[in-house]
């Protein structure tokens, strides 16, 4: 089902855009250096967990065309759609997919790359894998103590989330069917980066983190239903959390802007998506 998903939002995205972004990647893929371009600032906002896939395109874009700067703001989806739609931000980042009543802003909608949800616990912790209903019944305070899950260890299990607005915490709980409220006391942050630190510090610790930004030395990913998180098996689609990246613009973008847009799905822009995620053209 979730597969379906994406590769509706894939087709959706496509022709949505149109004319805008059609044939782009030939535009741009393999273009040399321009420095007499003139200058021009593209402003971008929003999920933080696409923010360092972003942030590795914009360095890579830099050599492409010299005189276009690429400010980046990771403030979380909701953010980076709102700025997009009133027009603070040029370009807003989402990593969920945009509520009825944000299509309803009419603005276009780019996805850029695939991405899986991991679910993390300290290395230190014996626990291998859980089923997506047990996913749910952590995060809705059904399943309160590590003893539950695992005779190996024991103890209260600290829940760390991400804040309201954030598209990982959309996706999550949509993916795992969460339904009820975020059980008291959870551990709430802005970004993935302070998720990941709590949970590396925290062995009593559970939460979640864009699969791209895993760093196994620092954190153990569960297996999801007996399935490995890698970007292997959310492209099989036997890895079920998982959510597309999204970038959002109004209608009418700056030429500088549609020429940046196009060359993300070039060739040499997805190269960059698969250093650590899945290309759209996987």
């Amino acid at each position: 089902m979730q597969n379906k998903k994406i590769g509706a939002a894939l087709c959706v995205a496509a022709l949505s855009l149109g004319p805008v972004f059609a044939g782009g990647a030939k535009a741009t893929e393999g273009a040399a250096p321009e420095a007499q371009a003139a200058p021009y600032t593209i402003e971008v906002a929003g999920s933080t967990s696409v923010t360092p896939l972003m942030e590795l395109l914009a360095a890579d874009y830099a050599q492409v065309r010299p005189g276009v700067k690429i400010n980046i703001n990771g403030t979380g989806s909701s953010d980076g759609i709102n700025a997009a739609a009133s027009g603070s931000s040029e370009v807003g980042m989402s990593s969920r997919e945009l509520s009825p009543v944000e299509k309803g802003a009419g603005l276009k909608e780019l996805v850029i790359a695939i991405d899986g949800i991991a679910v993390i616990v300290h290395g230190t912790n014996p626990l291998s894998g859980l089923s997506i209903t047990q996913c749910r019944d952590i995060y809705s305070g059904r399943i309160q103590d590590w003893g539950e899950l695992s005779p190996e260890k024991q103890g209260k299990i600290a829940v760390v989330s991400r804040e309201p607005g954030s598209g990982t915490r959309g996706a999550f709980e949509e993916l795992i069917a969460l339904k009820d409220t975020l059980v008291p006391g959870s551990i709430e942050f802005d970004g993935t980066g302070a998720v990941k630190a709590e949970v590396s510090r925290n062995a009593d610790a559970i939460g979640y983190i864009s699969l791209g930004s895993v760093d196994r030395r620092t954190v153990k990913p569960l297996a999801i239903e007996g399935v490995e998180a890698s970007n292997a098996n959310v492209i099989n689609g036997t890895y079920k959390i998982a959510r597309p990246f999204i970038l959002v613009s109004k209608a009418s973008v700056h030429p500088e802007t549609q020429r940046f847009l196009e060359w993300i799905l070039s060739d040499a822009g997805q190269a960059i998506v698969r250093k650590s995620w899945i290309s759209v053209k996987d």
